[in-house]
């Protein structure tokens, strides 16, 4: 019977049309389509006592992503090259970390094949720094800063390296992008490294305040990467041995070791990695660093002619295998 409120009851399944008390007609609901009625995707294996176990295969796609990215950003190694083992913090008179930090994120992007150069023949006319980037998949990386800023990408108009760089770091006199700030990009890349067990967290008090410090709590990783650093500066032959901070199948090793060192160079924490050499030695080291930003911070890639022969005498030759091996990702490396 109609309510007062114009509604009214249906009788019967909903295989057809109904008639309610009055006789009136009443049409059934319109049978959904398949793609509406469908929920996640669900597969089942069957366990050793014979018990199916769901799960969803788009969990296994991402884990096996995941297994051929390394377990630390560009980010967090640098900024784990520049903590004070002990103390959990960095340099108070470090300036140019926060800015390079948010140059690594658009590294890191391009590297995870997130981002790429827009292809416009014309962008050659303008410096690398000028050209701009787009977000070519927008899957999430799993690391909050990465997206965060992917997402920012994603909605914006379209900009340069440099223009994403200075508005992630705040250097904008443009109200109306203050927005795109990225804030706390230490305090939260450091807390990350706690969740990953690398540091702990403890209480400090500095004079009239107290703060918190992140020490570390597993030497393995930062002992890692300084070798690795070392490896690529002092060596003449660079190998770079897998582990779980750089697995064998992960794409670009040395492209992004090389990153990782020169990014550490631009935030002034490189002679971290180095305390255990001597003088000559770290001097040679870091003319080491101006080779690798002479030849690899221009694309293409390539020896430049009168260089330095002190970089490792195969390094030209496994990064030209790796671009080779990733022509259809020419644009992110560019």
């Amino acid at each position: 019977m109609a309510s007062a409120s114009g509604l009214t009851r249906r009788r019967g399944g909903a295989g057809g049309n109904t008639e309610d008390e009055d006789g009136s007609r009443v049409s059934s609901p319109a049978p959904r389509r398949p793609e509406d009625t469908r929920g996640p995707e669900t597969s089942y294996e069957s366990s050793e006592n014979g018990h199916k176990i769901a799960f969803d295969p788009r969990d296994i796609s991402e884990s096996a992503e995941r297994n051929k990215q390394p377990k630390l950003t560009l980010m967090e190694e640098v900024l784990l090259m520049g903590l004070k083992d002990k103390q959990g913090y960095l340099s108070f008179w470090n300036d140019n970390i926060s800015y390079a930090l948010r140059g690594c994120i658009v590294i890191e992007l391009a590297f995870r094949g997130r981002v790429s150069m827009q292809k416009d023949s014309s962008r050659r006319r303008l410096s690398l720094s000028d050209r701009t980037i787009e977000v070519i998949d927008d899957t999430l990386t799993g690391e909050v800063l990465l997206d965060e800023a992917l997402k920012m990408m994603k909605s914006s108009e379209k900009m340069s390296v440099s223009s994403w760089i200075d508005l992630m770091s705040g250097e904008t006199w443009n109200l109306m992008k203050i927005g795109y700030q990225l804030k706390q990009v230490r305090e939260r890349l450091a807390k990350g490294l706690v969740d990953k067990g690398i540091l702990r967290t403890e209480k400090r008090n500095f004079l009239l305040f107290d703060m918190a410090t992140h020490p570390v709590a597993d030497g393995g990783a930062k002992d890692e990467i300084r070798r690795r650093v070392r490896n690529v500066l002092t060596n003449r032959t660079v190998v770079l041995p897998p582990s779980q901070f750089l697995p064998e199948e992960m794409k670009f090793r040395y492209l992004r070791t090389i990153s990782m060192v020169c990014a550490a160079y631009a935030a002034n924490v490189l002679e971290n990695a180095l305390a255990s050499l001597g003088h000559e030695s770290r001097e040679r080291a870091f003319a080491q660093v101006d080779e690798l930003l002479a030849e690899y911070s221009q694309w293409p890639f390539g020896r430049r002619a009168g260089g330095a022969g002190g970089l490792g005498a195969n390094l030209g030759q496994v990064i030209a295998d790796e671009v080779n091996n990733a022509k259809d990702k020419e644009l992110q490396l560019e």
